[in-house]
């Protein structure tokens, strides 16, 4: 079974606001159901991630998986992923990534992650928690008292990234930062969710619940840059059906949780697909790669509105 660090991970993975931080389903008539049009990997060439399009006779949405932090050395920005937003008039991610609205983010985090004054994160562990998630802090070339301000849930996101720069994942590289950098003032913006929206996925779970993650992430903060990088080796390749099995390998014990992070997103993001389709233009959107991947993914929900997507890379 998956531990809880590694279902944390899974989550992180999801979410955009996994950049930021480094500085319910609309119901409607559904249409009659379609086949995703899932292409068979010998079908597609195979050289980079996953890239679909969606298309009617005036509006075509290409849909590209992103990872948040990447190493240095991987090149995925070429081919048909050039040439797709290179074709758009739209940028369109999970929040806004321009730098305006980046530099909202510490005021958001102030409003809505940091614990009471006299309150600390460390106040509210165990003692043997208390130990685990101070060697952490330790190991890492942290004070103890780095994050004490910090709730929970959002001292276990630091952590975990903290964990991953020093292991060479930089959110610099993250693909809606390189896109973000690239596109400038060049392309027209839009975004699926906002950044307060993507915190309370994690800030309305229970306190308990929210200490377990931390805990959990510090007893195995070893282990989690390994688990990205494999995470990142399968989306770098293409291989969406290896990623969909690790994400829903670390989700399936926490329906719950898998529904909040990817299901209902999901869904909801159907929703915007298929009404963006109803007026022209190009659209490249840019989501996390676990929301392409495994059970209930984009593609499915997309299907279950009569809409086809095609695998174009």
């Amino acid at each position: 079974m998956k531990t809880l660090s590694q279902k944390f991970l899974a989550g992180i993975a999801t979410l955009a606001l996994a950049t930021g931080t480094a500085a319910c389903a609309q119901t409607q008539s559904t249409p009659t159901p379609v086949a995703s049009t899932q292409v068979a990997a010998s079908d597609v060439e195979m050289d980079g991630p996953a890239l679909w399009r969606v298309a009617d006779e005036d509006t075509t949405i290409y849909v590209f998986g992103t990872v948040h932090a990447l190493p240095d050395d991987i090149d995925w920005y070429s081919g048909p992923v050039k040439a797709a937003l290179d074709e758009s008039d739209t940028l369109v991610t999970e929040i806004n990534m321009t730098p305006e609205a980046m530099a909202e983010i510490p005021a958001i985090v102030q409003q809505t992650a940091v614990l009471p004054q006299g309150t600390t994160v460390r106040s509210l562990l165990e003692e043997e928690e208390l130990e685990t998630y101070q060697t952490a802090l330790t190991d890492l070339g942290l004070p103890v008292n780095a994050l004490d301000q910090l709730e929970p849930w959002f001292a276990t996101l630091q952590l975990s990234q903290v964990a991953f720069g020093k292991a060479g994942f930089n959110p610099e590289n993250g693909t809606e930062t390189v896109l973000e950098r690239i596109v400038g003032d060049s392309k027209g913006r839009d975004a699926l969710e906002t950044v307060q929206f993507q915190f309370s996925i994690f800030d309305e779970l229970p306190q308990d619940a929210q200490v377990d993650y931390l805990v959990e992430t510090a007893a195995e903060i070893e282990e989690l840059a390994p688990m990205l990088q494999q995470m990142i080796d399968e989306w770098a390749e293409g291989d969406v059906e290896t990623l969909g099995n690790l994400l829903n390998e670390s989700l399936q014990a926490d329906p719950v949780l898998a529904d909040r992070l990817l299901y209902a997103r999901n869904a909801n993001w159907a929703v915007w697909i298929d009404e963006r389709l109803d007026r022209p233009g190009t659209i490249f959107m840019a989501v996390g790669a676990g929301h392409l991947a495994g059970n209930q993914s984009l593609q499915d929900k997309l299907a279950e509105r009569g809409i086809s997507i095609t695998r174009i890379q």
